[in-house]
C-alpha cells in the first residue's frame, strides 16, 4: 500500500524478514530472531499508526484487504439470508441485504460490498450502489420495521455510483428516500462506517441511532481527491484536503457526527481480521442491549435529535485553506 512517504515501508521489510527466518523450522536461533523480530514489528506498527494523518488513514481504509460486508456477516451472525432486487428493476450487488440471527436475536444487516479480485469488484461495481441497491435496502428495512428487527448497517464505498444510467433511474431521489424513510422507522439501527464512508452513497444507509466508526475509517461528504480537484483543480492536493475535511473518526467523534471509535488492531483491520470481529462486537452487543431497553415510541424522535444536533461550526472551518 502506497501512502505519502510509504509510511509502511519498514513494516514490510521486517515482514520480509520473518518469512526468509520462517524458511528454516527448527533452527533455535533463527527462531529466536524471528520471536524477536516479531515484537519489533508490534512495537513499531503500534507506534506508526498511532499518528497517521487523515489521508494515511484514508489509505488504510482503502486497503484492498480490509474486511468487507460478508466477512462481517460470516463472523459475527447466523443464518444469515440474502434478499435480493428492488422489485422496480433489478438486484445490485453493490449492496447486500437480508435478515440473519445475531447472538439468537433476529435482525436485519444491510452493507457494501466491494470485492477483492477483479472479477468480484467489476461484479459488485466497486461497492458503488446504483437507486436499485439503495430501494433494495429499503425494502429490507421497512421489513425488519415491520417484524420488529433491529438494523445492522455496514458502510464502505466511496459513493454511490454517478454513471448515467443511475442517474437516469433517479439516484438522488433513491437516496432521499432512504433518508427520509430510514429517520422514523421504529427499530434500533447501528451503523458502522467500516472503511470509507463516502458522501451520499454512505449516508443511504448510515441513518442510525448508533454510528461507530472503526479506528482507520473515514466518512466524509467526497473524497480528498474530489474535493482537492473543486477547491483548487488539483487532485493531487488530496493530501491537503484530507486534513482540512476533518474526515477521521478522531475529528467526527468530537463533532458529535459518530458515537463510538471501535478500537483496531496494531497495523488496521486487514493486518488481524479476528480481532477486529471481536472488537466490533463488543460495541454491537452492548449497544443493543442498550437501544433494546428504549422503548419504541421514543427511538425515531430520539434519532431525529441527534441528527438535529449536527452541524455546528467552530473554529476549525474557518482555518481552511484557500487556493
Amino acid at each position: 500500500m502506497a501512502a505519502d512517504g510509504d509510511f509502511e515501508a519498514p513494516l514490510r521489510d521486517l515482514e520480509k524478514r520473518i518469512e526468509e527466518l520462517a524458511a528454516y523450522p527448527g533452527d533455535a536461533a533463527k527462531e529466536a530472531e524471528a520471536a524477536r523480530l516479531r515484537r519489533e514489528l508490534d512495537q513499531q506498527r503500534r507506534a506508526v499508526f498511532s499518528k497517521l494523518t487523515p489521508w494515511q488513514k484514508t489509505k488504510v481504509a482503502r486497503h484492498p484487504d480490509r474486511p468487507y460486508t460478508l466477512d462481517y456477516v460470516e463472523a459475527l451472525f447466523t443464518e444469515f439470508t440474502e434478499v435480493h432486487g428492488d422489485r422496480r428493476f433489478a438486484d445490485d450487488p453493490a449492496l447486500v441485504c437480508g435478515f440473519a440471527f445475531y447472538k439468537g436475536r433476529p435482525v436485519a444487516v444491510v452493507g457494501h460490498q466491494k470485492g477483492r479480485d477483479t472479477k468480484q469488484k467489476i461484479y459488485r461495481n466497486f461497492g458503488m450502489p446504483k437507486p436499485e441497491g439503495y430501494r433494495k435496502a429499503l425494502r429490507v428495512m421497512q421489513l425488519a420495521a415491520k417484524f420488529g428487527r433491529p438494523i445492522v448497517t455496514f458502510v464502505d464505498t466511496p459513493g454511490a455510483y454517478p454513471g448515467l444510467d443511475a442517474e437516469e433511474r433517479g439516484q438522488a431521489e433513491a437516496i432521499a428516500v432512504n433518508l427520509r424513510e430510514m429517520a422514523p422507522l421504529p427499530v434500533p439501527i447501528i451503523v458502522n462506517v467500516t472503511g470509507e464512508g463516502g458522501s451520499g452513497g454512505a449516508l443511504a444507509i448510515a441513518v442510525g441511532d448508533r454510528v461507530n466508526m472503526l479506528e482507520h475509517s473515514v466518512y466524509s461528504v467526497i473524497s480528498p481527491e474530489g474535493c482537492a480537484s473543486i477547491l483548487w483543480r488539483d487532485a493531487g492536493r488530496a493530501e491537503q484536503a484530507a486534513d482540512a475535511m476533518k474526515i477521521t473518526a478522531d475529528h467526527l467523534k468530537g463533532f458529535g457526527i459518530v458515537d463510538e471509535i471501535v478500537p483496531e488492531p496494531p497495523g488496521g483491520a486487514n493486518v488481524d481480521p479476528e480481532a477486529q470481529f471481536r472488537s466490533l462486537d463488543r460495541v454491537l452487543e452492548a449497544q443493543l442491549a442498550e437501544l433494546s431497553a428504549v422503548p419504541t415510541a421514543s427511538l425515531a424522535d430520539s434519532r431525529y435529535e441527534k441528527f438535529r444536533r449536527m452541524g455546528r461550526l467552530g473554529q476549525e472551518f474557518k482555518d481552511v485553506p484557500s487556493a
